[in-house]
């Protein structure tokens, strides 16, 4: 009885801090302005630091958080090491991102595919990361919702209602202004817990060092490594929680920002992998997210409640702020300064993605299995999303253009819908001697390394041949 109240209260405590960030950083309903690009109500753009840890937060969803664990669980040290190789994206985005806004002077990423490529290709691009912005929601609901009951039970339930409701109701108060208020404070409590939990498990891991792992196991964990290398190409672009942050600053000011935020969010990452690690070395089963607090009582489960709320907080109110541009500027590439009225219309967007959002949160397929099965939403969703790489970084190319985009992106989304397939349905479609490494990654990343292969032929096979020429 105490743990449960006290777990409650720690989740009233949350909301009490997280909405005084909020009524006095934004004491009045946020402007057009503010509510999709962040302005203050002076109408200054985010500072550097603000927009570091925003982006630094927000990428450390706590779907990543108990991804992290479970890796360095499975693999060791270099399951830690993979996972953190996909926040090199941020550099990926930067340099890509800070080219697209240099050269054509594109002020979002749907403005750039409709010149570049046009407005179907540009809309195909948008129902994709629709689809991303959908599981961002029911991941992150589901991780921290288990440390308040088990799955099904009524405090479960009651957690996953009360922190969407209130993440819905100060994101339609400030939008994206909110979101990067609330994320810069969530991200120093983040730190600080993270500190917490590494005081803890330190002596313990410095103690028996870091646990061993057969020859096999470690191939595996570096057929991950290698498979989230390949995917960094490709992954940061369909995600409008990244992209969005690359064009509310100047462009310099987006790619020292993002540097920052990527060794940020990958060094938390990595350290909270030692979860992981800790729960291997004491052969401890299950989610060493959950397992590992156990060990030390009330005080730890409390940290541990404490930084998934934090991070799935900030990853709530940063997709949500995404869906609102989308459905009100993006979907109808609409530029210039915002208006009250796509405000208005971003607001009912939001509680649409809550609403729809959570709905997988209904279904029992996951079961017991909620680390492998977000793990595995994470890998086969950068699969789908190969084709996105030569679609963004070789855009410089005079001769690309809508065949171009549909002779890479199709192929990636095809490969991986199989994939999906494969896995759901205990398939074989694709044959063995794809596979590249070794363990369960091998043939995710030779699928991921042939496939990137094929979408960026067909990218320059697309290209105008009058211009090629």
């Amino acid at each position: 009885m105490l743990t449960t109240s006290l777990t409650w209260a720690l989740l009233a405590g949350y909301g009490l801090f997280v909405y005084r960030v909020v009524r006095q950083t934004t004491p009045h309903k946020a402007s057009a302005a503010a509510f999709f690009q962040g302005e203050s109500e002076q109408g200054r753009a985010p500072g550097l630091w603000l927009l570091v840890a925003s982006a630094a937060i927000s990428w450390i969803f706590a779907k990543s958080i108990d991804n992290a664990a479970n890796l360095a669980h499975a693999f060791g040290v270099w399951g830690g090491i993979g996972y953190a190789i996909y926040y090199l994206s941020f550099v990926t985005a930067a340099i890509a991102l800070y080219f697209i806004r240099m050269w054509g002077g594109y002020r979002s990423i749907a403005e750039f595919l409709v010149s570049k490529y046009g407005r179907i290709c540009a809309r195909l691009f948008l129902l994709a990361i629709a689809i991303r912005l959908l599981n961002e929601v029911w991941s992150n609901t589901k991780v921290f919702s288990l440390y308040f009951g088990p799955e099904g039970s009524g405090g479960y339930w009651l957690a996953a209602l009360l922190v969407t409701l209130f993440t819905v109701y100060y994101s339609l108060w400030g939008g994206l202004r909110s979101s990067l208020l609330t994320d810069g404070a969530q991200m120093v409590l983040g730190a600080g817990l993270l500190v917490l939990i590494l005081v803890v498990l330190g002596p313990g891991l410095a103690s028996q060092g870091l646990p061993a792992v057969e020859t096999d196991t470690r191939l595996a964990g570096l057929t991950f490594c290698g498979l989230a290398f390949v995917q960094i190409f490709s992954y940061p672009f369909h995600d409008p929680v990244m992209t969005d942050r690359a064009f509310i600053t100047s462009p310099r000011t987006m790619v020292k920002g993002f540097i920052l935020a990527g060794v940020l969010s990958g060094g938390f990452i990595f350290l909270f992998s030692f979860v992981g690690l800790y729960a291997r070395l004491n052969g401890l089963e299950g989610s060493p997210a959950l397992t590992v607090p156990a060990l030390f009582g009330l005080p730890m489960l409390l940290v541990f409640n404490a930084i998934m709320l934090t991070s799935a907080g900030s990853t709530l109110d940063s997709t949500f702020s995404s869906v609102a541009k989308l459905g009100a500027r993006d979907w109808f590439n609409r530029g210039g300064m915002p208006t009250e009225a796509q405000a208005f219309v971003g607001r009912w967007w939001i509680i649409a993605i809550a609403l729809l959002g959570n709905l997988p949160l209904l279904s029992i397929y996951m079961g017991d299995r909620i680390g492998p099965a977000v793990i595995m939403a994470t890998t086969i969703s950068g699969t789908m999303v190969m084709g996105l790489a030569p679609i963004f970084l070789l855009s410089f190319l005079p001769s690309a253009g809508p065949l171009s985009f549909h002779f890479a992106f199709w192929p990636g989304l095809i490969v991986g819908v199989l994939r999906v397939v494969e896995n759901a349905a205990s398939l074989t479609l694709f044959p063995a001697w794809l596979s590249l490494g070794g363990g369960k990654y091998a043939l995710d990343l030779g699928v991921n390394v042939y496939g990137l292969l094929v979408c960026t032929l067909g990218y320059l096979l697309g290209g105008r041949p009058e211009q090629r020429a």
